[in-house]
This record gives C-alpha cells, sequence and structure tokens, in this order.
C-alpha cells in the first residue's frame, strides 16, 4: 500500500519537476524536492523498491537541474 502511495507522491513530483525543466521557472524545484524527499520516505517504508526509486530519479534530475541553474553551489 504504501508503494502505491509512494508512487503517486513520485507522479505529482514529477508533474512539478516538468515546468521546473523550463528556463525561469527553475525555483520550481525547490517546491519539488521535498515531495520527492517524502516519497522517498514513503518508499523506504514500503516492501517493494518501485515508489522509492522512481522517487529518487524525480529527486535527482531536479537537484541537477538547481546546479546547471545556480540555485545549488
Amino acid at each position: 500500500m504504501l508503494n502505491i502511495v509512494s508512487l503517486l507522491v513520485g507522479v505529482i513530483a514529477a508533474c512539478l519537476m516538468l515546468p521546473g525543466l523550463i528556463p525561469f521557472f527553475g525555483w520550481i524545484n525547490w517546491l519539488m524536492l521535498p515531495v520527492a524527499a517524502f516519497g522517498i520516505l514513503l518508499g523506504v517504508l514500503s516492501r517493494s523498491n518501485a515508489g522509492r526509486n522512481f522517487n529518487i530519479v524525480i529527486f535527482v534530475i531536479g537537484v541537477i537541474r538547481l546546479m546547471l541553474g545556480g540555485g545549488i553551489f
């Protein structure tokens, strides 16, 4: 059950991440990172790894986008 919730949180984070990939909208990734981190937490608590892995991928893409845009470091 937690894996399904984690996947749903990951889909929400992915929907937030997509506009954040557009230039001048990179600040949206700051809103997406806590959502993806919550999805990772739910994925860790579940038996399956699919939700956790999906949220990790979304989180890493968001962090890389922030690094490229100058939001981190």
